[in-house]
């Protein structure tokens, strides 16, 4: 598949909007590449390249709006998926919470493109499970993995001028390692926009020494216990938090930001002061597009926590609207400060504590406080005088992230966390904290 160019892009939005005779009519154009190759058992089980596109197109009546897709471009096709946009619109009733189009804007473009991974191969994807599967076969180790690499486009536009193209590229890798006997079990994974930040050895053997450490773990009674959290134990427990910084949620006193009798709790300080969180298209870590899709507003730097205090709140157009407020784009990344310690450093410096690789089928017990519950999994182990002692048995916990971020003794170094398991692309440190719960013990390995 010929992934479009700018002016090809704009020459379907021109067109559609020509030919709509709606009051407002906007257009996503997007399309995709994605290799993949999946291996489990110490053999490769699938292997492919997925090509797509597709154009979106929102039309609206006054209130009354319509959406239809299609992934044909030629002028039958165009005028096809217009004419259902409007027939939908026309036969919805009006919504309440609508908002006109937003006004041609500015777009200022991000390092989303790497030419390096756009030129993967099925040679490159092969080398990469190759060299899971040689290592733990050499280990007597048995390995399961999937990596994808993607390049893409994406353009938007609407009836009041707006219009941007860029295109993307990314890869995502997992591994998993057990012992053949399945007492032991190590994880990895890691995720790039540029190939050059990957190294599938030096992912693999992480994975490879976690499974041969893991063996033969013991139980440790529950209960609160300096952790150590990988960058991938930590991610989605941020995420769930970050979904309560939504203005409209801490309005309406659903949210952890809620004030008791109204208000929201933004300028408060509700974590340590070592926490700053902020979202930034430009990242050269984790870029993202320059715009919002949603609302076709441009993305800013958006300082979210600094030195421990809430300082942004994301506002849809409806909400900036009805509270009187300017709307931005929402945040596609979510970037976290740390220093150059390494997990090695952290472990270094603790007198007594426990290690964990990753977090796992986590749900959420109480949206107010964000109080989580989930498993350990693929490498728990127990620290002692600055070295890893012994792999214990893994834990279900309750916590929630707005505690843990509270309760920071240290902060590593960040690591690119993305892929399907995340909302955001992100950038998260390790982090050494305080009085983690652990509930109970868990069987999972």
């Amino acid at each position: 598949m010929k992934l479009l160019n700018s002016e090809e892009t704009k020459r379907i939005c021109d067109r559609v909007m020509a030919l709509s005779k709606a009051d407002e009519c906007s257009v996503t154009v997007s399309g995709s590449r994605t290799g993949n190759i999946r291996y489990a058992r110490n053999n490769v089980s699938t292997a492919g390249l997925v090509e797509d596109t597709q154009l979106v197109v929102q039309v609206a009546f006054g209130k009354k709006q319509g959406t239809a897709t299609i992934n044909e471009f030629d002028d039958k096709s165009l005028e096809k998926v217009v004419r259902r946009a409007e027939d939908l619109a026309r036969l919805a009733p009006e919504n309440p919470e609508f908002v006109a189009a937003v006004s041609k804007q500015a777009f200022r473009p991000t390092s989303t493109f790497s030419a390096k991974t756009a030129a993967i191969d099925p040679d490159f994807r092969a080398q990469t499970a190759a060299y899971s599967i040689e290592e733990s076969r050499k280990n007597k180790l048995v390995a399961a993995g999937f990596f994808t690499d993607n390049t893409s486009f994406e353009a938007i536009a609407n009836s009041n001028g707006v219009f941007g193209h860029q295109e993307t590229t990314g890869l995502d890798f997992t591994c998993t390692v057990r012992t053949e006997d399945g007492r032991g079990s190590g994880w990895v994974k890691r995720s790039a926009n540029d190939v050059s930040r990957f190294d599938a050895r030096e992912a693999s053997n992480v994975a490879i020494e976690k499974a041969l450490r893991s063996v033969d773990a013991k139980a440790l009674e529950p209960g609160r216990y300096t952790v150590i959290l990988e960058p991938a134990a930590t991610s989605d427990l941020i995420g769930y938090m970050m979904n309560g910084f939504d203005a409209r949620q801490a309005d309406e006193g659903r949210s952890f930001l809620s004030k008791k009798g109204g208000g929201t709790r933004l300028g408060e300080k509700l974590f340590d002061e070592q926490v700053n969180i902020w979202a930034d298209p430009w990242n050269t870590d984790v870029p993202v597009l320059p715009w919002d899709t949603q609302t076709m507003l441009p993305r800013e730097r958006m300082a979210l926590v600094k030195d421990g205090r809430v300082s942004a709140l994301d506002y849809s157009l409806y909400w900036a609207k009805k509270q009187g407020v300017r709307a931005v784009g929402a945040p596609g990344n979510l970037i976290m400060s740390g220093t150059d310690k390494t997990t090695a450093e952290l472990i270094a410096s603790t007198k007594k504590g426990i290690l964990v690789t990753r977090t796992w089928y986590i749900r959420l017990v109480d949206p107010q406080s964000v109080l989580l519950t989930g498993l350990t999994r693929d490498g728990t182990f127990y620290i002692e005088n600055g070295k890893i002692k012994y792999p214990v048995k893994n834990f279900r916990f309750n916590e929630s992230p707005v505690t843990m971020l509270n309760n920071i003794e240290e902060i590593g170094k960040p690591q690119i966390i993305g892929g399907d398991e995340v909302q955001y692309a992100m950038a998260i440190p390790s982090m050494k904290v305080r009085d983690f719960n652990f509930t109970s013990l868990s069987d999972a390995v």
